[in-house]
């Protein structure tokens, strides 16, 4: 019989793998509308479907996200919090949808805009934390670090940044990386 623990950690590496199908869809779907280069990730809204698709990543995201947390021992209570502030970020960010480049900020696009500077905080925070009890985790955890600073640092404006859209991207790549690396830990530690 299959112990719960491990139904969970199941759950957690499928929901992770899940939630990078709609996202994929989303890129391959809007080659030629958006520039993953300029464009963030919130920009999928713009495009046909894209708001449900974008959902369906961020929302899979946040629950898996979530479900590592409470999954986690070991680790400290703290680490634990930041994973479910940024489950909790992605989920406020769904929610609260971006406006258009170039439009004013509405009261959601501030609204997502400061639900994602906390959960890009939050997850690699989380990480570091982590990576002090489980040395394995620091190379990861420090790439998630400086992908996210590098990426909030890229909306202070400077004349003439145009790749948001790609550090935001290498953003992601690194948090996914971090969440696998977090949920191989609880696999390897538990088995």
């Amino acid at each position: 019989m299959i112990e719960a623990g491990e139904k969970r950690r199941g759950l957690v590496v499928g929901g992770l793998v899940f939630s990078l199908v709609p996202i994929f869809y989303l890129h391959v779907m809007s080659a030629g509308q958006l520039n993953p280069v300029t464009d963030v990730i919130s920009d999928y809204v713009f495009v046909d479907n894209g708001t449900g698709w974008l959902a369906a990543t961020s929302l899979s995201l946040a629950a898996v996200s979530a479900l590592l947390a409470v999954n986690l021992h070991g680790v400290g209570r703290s680490a634990q919090w930041l994973i479910g502030i940024w489950s909790a970020g992605l989920t406020v960010s769904t929610i609260f949808p971006t406006d258009p480049t170039g439009a004013p900020t509405s009261m959601s696009g501030y609204i997502h805009r400061y639900a994602g500077a906390v959960m890009f905080m939050a997850l690699p925070a989380a990480g570091v934390l982590i990576a002090r009890k489980f040395p394995a985790l620091f190379g990861v955890a420090i790439t998630a670090s400086v992908s996210s600073a590098a990426f909030l640092v890229s909306h202070v404006s400077f004349a003439g940044f145009e790749a948001r859209g790609l550090t935001e991207r290498v953003l992601f790549a690194s948090l996914y990386g971090l969440l696998f690396a977090i949920a191989a830990l609880q696999v390897r530690r538990t088995s």
